[in-house]
């Protein structure tokens, strides 16, 4: 299986991930996973923080000579911000004095829950964990997910479908993803011309007031073959695990699969995908009309592009902070401020793609096995012949 996890605190000194499971052989282009590190630092909104960080993907162990090995992956992300906080958050005691408290908590924050849950007396801690910049070491692994669903011809990308209210309101096609994956300049990683600068205007009018604005990202999974997941069991079928997998990401709190919003306030016969049949069409002959159910159904992939979209809380940092109370006093105060950013969206679209490759990385491990990447292949083409003969 594939495993992973990650560890390091917002401004400790680094961000380790780790992965295990990838197969031998797999060849890894160190220049697409500082990219895909460098999408995510994108986008109009971001902080100051994104200045400050240059996030490049250091493997310390699990590749050599440019290819896996096998053994588990550890990727190391430095944090360029430790130099300014480690007085503030020593590994050793240090001195109380200098350390940063948080005061009190952030409405829509992990920082009350957090502190009640270990019995912290304040929520740097919790703060430090909780927050957004641990989705940069899930970027880091998520490429290497990416090389390898590559080895089977499939690709994940992300657009952003609405910030605030400004939302498009048109199908938007694989090309047209992946053109603007491939742009040079991130503003609001929308592929609507048209829509992209009322986006820009959301943004700039919670700038003015101190205040931050959320929004949808969709993540679009490309030339997935029908049969990943089951629906054998609750917690192996496809659409559960990729609503866990985006549900995970920070600000994430609802998830879509497809049409699925529509979907609940519409006749059955507006909703369900026509079945047809074309000789050497798809992967094996049968073909849709549409893709309300974004490739899944039944919680196993039916051969459509799997769609599948995060809707966005806005930050909870604000610049003109709500009603809080003091940990210490218990008397009403203003809630902390830490330097943030007012929207995240394309960003977290990056770290949407990466929890998507991901997983679709592990049901196809799961399906065609392999301790070695011409292993993986083999028996992967030989299941595609199997759907030409169906």
């Amino acid at each position: 299986m594939l495993r992973y996890f990650t560890s390091g605190e917002s401004h400790g000194e680094a961000l380790v991930a780790f992965l295990s499971g990838l197969p031998a052989g797999l060849e890894v282009d160190q220049a697409f996973l500082d990219r895909e590190l460098w999408r995510r630092q994108q986008g109009y909104g971001r902080g100051g923080r994104m200045r400050i960080e240059s996030d490049k993907a250091h493997i310390l162990s699990g590749v050599r000579h440019g290819k896996t090995i096998g053994s588990p992956i550890a990727v190391l992300l430095e944090n360029k911000d430790w130099k300014n906080w480690q007085e503030a958050l020593p590994v050793e005691e240090g001195e109380a004095a200098k350390h940063k408290r948080v005061a009190s908590p952030r409405p829509g924050h992990a920082d009350l829950a957090g502190a009640l849950k270990y019995n912290f007396p304040e929520a740097r801690y919790v703060l430090e964990r909780a927050s957004a910049r641990e989705s940069a070491a899930r970027v880091a692994v998520g490429g290497l997910a990416k090389l390898f669903l590559r080895e089977l011809r499939i690709e994940v990308l992300s657009h952003v479908v609405a910030v605030g209210s400004a939302t498009v309101n048109k199908d938007v096609s694989w090309d047209e993803i992946h053109a603007l994956s491939q742009r040079q300049e991130i503003l609001l990683n929308c592929a609507d011309s048209e829509t992209e600068p009322h986006m820009k205007e959301e943004v700039d009018k919670v700038l003015k007031s101190g205040d931050s604005v959320g929004g949808v990202f969709e993540v679009v999974a490309h030339n997935v073959p029908p049969g990943l997941g089951t629906y054998a069991q609750w917690d192996e079928r496809l659409d559960a695990l990729l609503a866990g997998a985006l549900m995970s990401l920070q600000a994430v709190k609802a998830v879509e699969i497809g049409a699925g919003v529509t979907a609940a306030a519409s006749p059955g016969s507006a909703v369900h995908d026509e079945i047809g049949y074309q000789r050497a069409s798809g992967f094996a002959g049968f073909t849709r009309a549409r893709n309300n159910a974004g490739g899944i159904e039944g919680g196993v992939s039916n051969g459509e592009d799997i769609r599948v979209r995060g809707y966005l809380k806005p930050i909870s940092t604000l610049r003109r902070p709500l009603q809080s109370v003091d940990f210490a006093t218990r008397e009403v105060v203003k809630a902390a401020y830490e330097r943030s950013d007012v929207c995240v969206v394309p960003a977290a679209g990056v770290g949407g793609e990466a929890m998507v490759a991901l997983t679709l990385a592990r049901c196809a491990l799961e399906k065609f096995g392999g301790d070695s990447i011409p292993e993986t292949q083999r028996n992967f083409q030989g299941y595609l012949e199997q759907l030409k003969k169906f």
